[in-house]
């Protein structure tokens, strides 16, 4: 599991990565800046600057709000703040720890993320 913080507009959020190989190539890509834009009015997406080797991970994933997944089939990263239906091709890296208000919002976010210390 590797601790990782998320900072939106000054606020510091908590989240962990899982140890599956999509996560950890996540992880060696951070720090990162990216501008999250909402989706569905449940997830906030971003391109990522490398696509995530989804190799061996499961055909999908169902997610929770809170959950921080990569959408293969766009090369997306997708952080849930609402549950959502199963779908093809989700791959789940790890969750958000903590209140997921900073993402409520149908505006557009930066957000850094970052290995926690």
């Amino acid at each position: 599991m590797t601790r990782i913080c998320i900072t939106i507009d000054g606020q510091a959020l908590k989240g962990e990565l899982n140890a599956s190989p999509p996560a950890e190539h996540f992880a060696s890509l951070l720090p990162l800046t990216l501008t999250l834009n909402d989706y569905a009015l449940k997830e906030k997406v971003s391109r990522l600057p490398k696509r995530l080797n989804s190799g061996n991970s499961p055909a999908g994933h169902q997610p929770s709000a809170g959950d921080i997944t990569f959408y293969a089939s766009w090369g997306n990263l997708a952080i849930f703040y609402e549950d959502f239906e199963y779908a093809a091709g989700l791959v789940k890296l790890g969750r958000i720890t903590g209140p997921l208000d900073a993402f409520k919002s149908s505006s557009t976010l930066e957000a850094r993320i970052e290995h926690a210390e």
